[in-house]
């Protein structure tokens, strides 16, 4: 994990990597990547991915192998300080989404929005411009493509020149389109953002800010989708709370290692 300009911390949490970095730090580390073309997969840690890590090796291996793994969910930010990590705040994939994207109108750097219902993807990139109308997308694919079709998609994105790609496939699809093709993308910032296009375009509501605060955005998203979210975030929220007692239970402390940046 780097951070520009000095010396930054990944740590563990559960045998998971994470990125002890704020939102700032972030947002530079992308601006880095940008303007350096290096590339650099960011992926944001969430309950439900941590969970289903221990069931899907190919899920463990992109959050393992990622540049930066940020600290999404507050379920994640309240075990990694139950560990004591000097854990600041959390990056939500949606907030750091909403703040590159000014990045990109202000300084010119042009984002490929890959994922969701073609519909959507249109609405999202539209209500984008609207906001920022200075930005310049590279391009847009919805999510709807097949496995003969990934070499398509993967010159399509190639070919567009992006300087960062946001994808919003679903898990362990995106896992597994990145763990085949991301040396091939030549995009330098490449972050996964899960159901955000359907948020940008007004397709869905984030929970209210003091449930966010309080880390009750799965039960928001419960009471929109109950059918298809009760089930999974009571499956992932009892095993990941079984998991953090029987740390807690063994006294874990956890390993903070240091690592220095890249020049700015």
């Amino acid at each position: 994990m780097l951070f520009i300009g000095g010396i930054t911390m990944r740590a563990e949490v559960l045998n998971c990597p994470v990125d002890i970095v704020s939102m700032d730090e972030t947002i530079e580390l992308a601006r880095a990547a940008m303007r350096h073309k290096k590339t650099t997969v960011h992926v944001s840690l969430n309950v439900a991915k941590l969970v289903n890590m221990r069931s899907d090796p190919v899920l463990a291996s992109d959050v393992k192998n990622s540049d930066v793994v940020g600290i999404d969910g507050m379920g994640i930010l309240w075990a990694a300080r139950l560990l004591s990590l000097p854990v600041k705040e959390r990056v939500a994939g949606i907030d750091l989404l909403q703040r590159l994207l000014p990045v990109c109108a202000d300084e010119g750097f042009h984002p490929f929005f890959l994922g969701a219902k073609p519909e959507v993807v249109r609405k999202a990139c539209a209500a984008v411009t609207a906001r920022h109308p200075a930005i310049r997308f590279a391009g847009t694919r919805d999510g709807y493509f097949s496995r003969d079709q990934e070499l398509q998609v993967v010159d399509e994105i190639r070919n567009s020149a992006a300087d960062c790609l946001f994808i919003g496939l679903p898990t362990p699809r995106k896992e597994r389109f990145l763990a085949a093709y991301r040396d091939r993308l030549g995009v330098p910032f490449i972050m996964g953002v899960g159901g955000s296009f359907d948020v940008l375009a007004g397709e869905v509501a984030r929970a209210p800010q003091a449930m966010q605060k309080f880390g009750l955005e799965w039960l928001y998203r419960t009471y929109q989708e109950p059918r298809r979210m009760w089930w999974r975030y009571l499956k992932t929220n009892t095993i990941f709370a079984g998991m953090m007692l029987a740390a807690t239970a063994r006294g874990i402390r956890q390993k903070v290692t240091l690592k220095t940046s890249w020049p700015a």
